[in-house]
């Protein structure tokens, strides 16, 4: 395996006055930048800043050609053709357009049944909300307390009138694997559409994704070391057929008219490298990341923590703790200035509510209340998992 070298590692762990900074471990939240993704945004915006749709000049050419070779670099990963690859602001866009998209034509052909999960992202749940405010039935699947959606609970829920069949692929609170591969084999027989929010498993947990059966994925560009604000859609053909999406958004016609408005011709450059360099160092990334793992579950094993969830079924980079008799707000503000770690999703941890996920799991209410999320990356460096010790067992 190659390591990564000095200049890629997360160096930023200094301040520039020189002194220490937390070791960073909310990858989940975002990744940092992969400094040869940040070369080519930063020649993109500097040099190359044609806008894509200008075709009588050389700058317009550029950006255009630029613009393909990253749809390339993305379909790669989920098998698919370039053009099934709609470029947008990020994975909860993405969602929004799948979901909502999707829901002029179920009302047209009188199909307004949805099936999702308790577990998913804000980004599914709230749309389903909205769908659920317009006549649509929706029925969300409980977890196993496993944190894991039990196929058979999907093929339970299935009725002749169900539109869509929305599952994640990696949550992203506890880093457990759903059963995507055997959701797609229950649907084989089905007309509904499957949708996957891939935010937390595109280009890391590849396979799953280039199931022939999903007809969207929602990808987003900085869990996998690329910029934020850029994402992008997987709109798989059926035989011939697109998914019969109706845009969120009008006025220019860009992507084939399912998100106008100038590409982010950088930002796209910065999704398509990242999204290449997913792909070529997958194995070794993984196997980085594994090792990491292994210090983790050694220093949680010592201080006896309770892993929330199935260990074999979370992911390489993730994982979802809590520490007995102990808040998770004592532990981060124990471990502040040694590691940069977070109590929940992102997105809804300025509400300071209890996780819908873990509540979904059923775990007790102490565990819910200590829960820690901790996400790393191939890039992270070494942390002082002595002093990790040294400070808990300082509050207890």
């Amino acid at each position: 395996m190659t390591a990564p070298t000095q200049s890629t590692r997360l160096t930023a762990d200094r301040q520039p006055s020189g002194t220490r900074r937390a070791v960073y471990l909310d990858c989940n939240a975002t990744a940092p930048l992969d400094e040869r993704v940040l070369t080519e945004v930063h020649h993109y915006f500097a040099q190359e800043f044609g806008n894509a749709g200008s075709r009588t000049h050389d700058y317009g050419q550029q950006a255009k050609d630029r613009v393909i070779r990253a749809r390339e670099q993305v379909a790669s990963i989920v098998a698919s053709t370039p053009d099934e690859i709609v470029f947008t602001s990020g994975a909860t866009e993405s969602n929004n357009l799948a979901l909502l998209g999707l829901a002029p034509h179920g009302e047209k052909i009188n199909r307004r049944h949805i099936i999702s999960t308790q577990i998913e992202h804000k980004a599914v749940l709230e749309p389903l909300e909205t769908l659920s405010e317009r006549g649509f039935d929706v029925t969300l699947v409980p977890p196993t307390q496993g944190g894991w959606v039990d196929p058979d609970a999907i093929q339970a829920a299935l009725r002749p009138d169900t539109l869509a069949v929305s599952i994640m692929q990696v949550n992203n609170e506890t880093g457990i694997r759903q059963p995507i591969e055997e959701i797609a084999a229950i649907l084989a027989d089905h007309d509904a559409y499957l949708h996957v929010d891939a935010a937390q498993g595109f280009g890391k947990d590849i396979a799953p994704l280039q199931s022939p059966r999903i007809d969207l994925a929602s990808i987003s560009g900085h869990k996998i070391y690329g910029p934020k604000g850029i994402g992008a859609l997987l709109t798989r053909r059926r035989g011939y057929k697109r998914p019969p999406l109706t845009p969120l958004l009008y006025g220019g016609g860009q992507e084939r008219g399912l998100r106008p408005g100038t590409l982010p011709v950088a930002l796209i450059a910065g999704l398509g490298t990242a999204a290449q360099l997913a792909n070529d160092e997958n194995t070794d990334r993984a196997e980085a990341c594994t090792l990491f793992k292994r210090d983790v579950l050694a220093t949680l094993e010592s201080l006896n923590a309770t892993i929330h969830g199935d260990a074999d079924r979370t992911v390489p980079h993730a994982i979802n703790v809590s520490i007995p008799d102990l808040d998770s707000e004592a532990v981060m503000l124990a471990l502040k200035g040694l590691l940069a770690i977070s109590n929940g999703s992102a997105c809804t941890s300025q509400r300071y509510e209890p996780s819908h996920v873990l509540k979904a799991m059923q775990l007790p209410d102490e565990q819910i209340q200590g829960a820690l999320r901790l996400s790393w990356s191939h890039l992270t460096p070494p942390v002082d998992w002595d002093e990790v010790r040294s400070r808990i067992h300082a509050i207890r």
